[in-house]
């Protein structure tokens, strides 16, 4: 056999370096995902929660989020910020409530808005809900025919007010500058509290109506005796469901951030489950053990009132403060794909 020239050696030496460079690329790229399946785009994790544009959170990732979530609470100030947002919230509830009705009495359903405030009563201290009745029976009672008038406008514009507190707390929450003009903050105030309004109007409604609704439609439809005794349940899911509706399409329109729906959902469900369970709470706490009456004396309704708020806003945060670190996670999986995307593009340019 014939010795290979110089030339040869180089050539061939040259091949074996792009060989290797190239393996070195591909090793590179499979590794630097945490599971070679990404390459295919499968998760190998079977307890993957959340939908996900580069495939799915993992656990993992998901216990991640929820820690630093609990750590933001004290870094972004979330109890201060709730306590602001609670005094906002006392400004526009009244508004709110009162556009609510003028609403709610054209609609075509018997007696809706007393029923609402039976319903709301489950929810709301007793003092704080008395305080309402009081407030909303002086001011509605005269005045129910002219409040789809301009004077309901006056009545919006001051509801908005607490709605455009939200937005800036929620700013903070996804730790993002605000740079919209006052022009377009406030119209989005006035349509998040129409949106949210009109939502959760829908979900009293729901809760209201819900057990003649069922009852009329076993009668109608010939639906079996399972139907009527899951019926309850199944109303008040729809009823949650308008629910966290509304919160979502707060997270979504609010913060000036750019995001899926979709993306919204994990936190809407966040702060609905605590705010249930914490009126669940301090209906608990108010009913046997505190008597504000005796502390505050005539405040002791409005403390009460503002105590619920003050949780209210805080369940609100705590979602939003999920949200931001999933949408966290979003970002730093497509900036991993465009990595891993530049990888496979060297790899076929150096083949």
């Amino acid at each position: 056999m014939a010795p290979c020239s110089e030339s040869q050696l180089r050539s061939a030496s040259s091949s074996i370096r792009a060989s290797a460079s190239n393996s070195q690329l591909f090793v590179s790229y499979l590794f630097s995902s945490p599971s070679p399946n990404r390459i295919l785009g499968i998760s190998e994790n079977t307890n993957a929660l959340f939908l996900h544009p580069r495939s799915c959170m993992t656990t993992i990732e998901i216990k991640g989020a929820l820690w630093r979530t609990y750590s933001d609470l004290s870094r972004n100030h979330t109890l201060q910020m709730a306590a602001a947002l609670s005094y906002y919230f006392v400004l526009s509830l009244f508004p709110s409530l009162i556009f609510l009705s003028a609403v709610v009495a054209y609609l075509p359903v018997p007696d809706l808005f007393n029923q609402s405030l039976l319903l709301m009563s489950h929810f709301l201290p007793a003092d704080a809900m008395g305080l309402v009745r009081r407030v909303l029976a002086d001011v509605i009672t005269p005045n129910r025919g002219a409040f789809l008038s301009l004077g309901i406008l006056g009545t919006l514009w001051t509801a908005s007010g607490g709605f455009a507190a939200t937005i800036e707390a929620l700013n903070i929450a996804y730790e993002v500058h605000d740079d919209r003009p006052f022009w377009k903050t406030r119209p989005l105030a006035i349509g998040l509290a129409l949106v949210t309004g009109l939502l959760l109007l829908t979900a009293l409604s729901v809760m209201v109506v819900g057990p003649r609704f069922g009852e009329w439609l076993a009668a109608r439809v010939h639906l079996s005796a399972l139907f009527v005794l899951l019926w309850p349940y199944i109303h008040w899911t729809i009823a949650i469901g308008f629910t966290v509706l509304a919160v979502e399409a707060l997270y979504y329109l609010a913060p000036n951030v750019k995001q899926r729906f979709l993306a919204t959902l994990p936190g809407a469900i966040l702060a609905v489950g605590c705010w249930i369970g914490l009126s669940y709470l301090l209906g608990l706490y108010f009913r046997h053990f505190a008597n504000f009456n005796k502390t505050y004396g005539t405040l002791g309704a409005a403390v009460a009132l503002m105590t619920w708020l003050y949780w209210t806003a805080f369940a609100m945060l705590v979602g939003a403060e999920l949200n931001s670190e999933l949408a966290k996670i979003t970002k730093k999986g497509k900036l991993q794909e465009k990595q891993q995307a530049s990888s496979i593009t060297r790899i076929d340019l150096a083949a």
